[in-house]
């Protein structure tokens, strides 16, 4: 696949009345032709005593042909309501009703290890120093639910290589922030996890054109619950691998342990490929349930191969017994 192009936008100062109204985003005909008329204004989120207003983002979109699908988009309350993100609870609505208590402004994450340039992002210098695009993907989750999801964000590898990664580094590992004073699934006696989260990919994968740091989603910053302000997006692999909140990058040269490994490694393997031919031990990994579903209205479909997406990565995985390396 060839590298797109991509310009950088100049935002102009737009009155809140000439913004995009969220209703309209899921028209996507009507989205196009408003988007005509004039972008949306980019700003940076900022700290409130609730949560935090997500804020119109400016961005391009993505031309790429698996950038993109026909697919229905998964409603927007669907998609910041049914969530996992355990450092506040492990029902699906708790970080919808807790994560307000999160700051993300400031924000900055630490880029280490094996690479020329160690250092650190601002926030600030995140959303005004990579060209943002939309991505809309298949969002695959373990436990066999799914959405289809349009995200704003940019490569990992334009941000990778800004920091001159070694010949030596093989792996890069990430870790989510870990404030327990804000995260009350932290300070749980239930919890079972070895905090901070703690997530990991091979290199090549991490440089995969289609692995997204994101900043967004639906024409806005991330809210709290969907891993403000900045997460990963790895759309072939289940979605615990797309680790939120991040503070902290470093290149390695060894297979860095993750959290859902450190738990139940016979249940959640390092690569954590989307496959319906190998089962977690304990469900059927052949159907998932598209967000929106319910008892009385399913709405079940055939799980495919690295999330549909094995055009573009099977060749990472040549040779490899994908049951093995699960």
């Amino acid at each position: 696949m060839k590298p797109v192009p991509r310009k950088i936008l100049n935002v102009p100062q737009i009155a809140s009345s000439e913004i995009t109204p969220e209703s309209v985003w899921l028209d996507r005909r009507n989205l196009m032709k408003a988007a005509a008329a004039g972008a949306l204004v980019n700003t940076l989120p900022t700290q409130a005593a609730a949560a935090p207003a997500a804020k119109p983002l400016s961005y391009s979109q993505a031309k790429c042909d698996a950038c993109s699908t026909e697919e229905t988009l998964t409603p927007v309350e669907d998609a910041t309501s049914y969530n996992n993100f355990y450092e506040f609870g492990t029902d699906k609505s708790d970080p919808a009703e807790h994560a307000h208590t999160m700051i993300t402004d400031p924000w900055s994450v630490e880029v280490s290890g094996l690479v020329n340039k160690p250092g650190k992002l601002n926030l600030e210098d995140v959303l005004g120093g990579f060209d943002l695009e939309e991505r809309i993907y298949r969002f695959r989750c373990v436990e066999a639910w799914s959405m289809v999801v349009p995200w704003i964000g940019f490569p990992l590898a334009d941000l990778l290589r800004r920091f001159e990664p070694t010949a030596d580094a093989r792996y890069v590992a990430f870790k989510t922030l870990y404030r327990p004073e804000e995260m009350r699934g932290t300070r749980s006696f239930t919890s079972v996890i070895d905090w901070p989260y703690k997530e990991g990919l091979r290199l090549d994968e991490a440089m995969h054109p289609l692995t997204l740091m994101t900043v967004g989603l639906y024409g806005k910053t991330l809210p709290n619950q969907s891993g403000a302000p900045l997460r990963l997006i790895v759309p072939w692999k289940y979605g615990f691998k797309s680790i939120k909140s991040i503070v902290s990058i470093e290149l390695t040269d060894r297979q860095p342990q993750t959290s859902w490994q450190e738990l139940a490694a016979h249940e959640y393997g390092f690569f954590s490929n989307v496959n319906p031919e190998v089962d977690h031990p304990r469900w059927s990994q052949r159907y998932e349930r598209r967000l929106p579903s319910s008892l009385f209205k399913p709405n079940r479909v055939p799980t495919q191969l690295f999330n549909g997406y094995a055009e573009q990565v099977a060749g990472l995985y040549a040779g490899m017994d994908l049951s093995k390396y699960y």
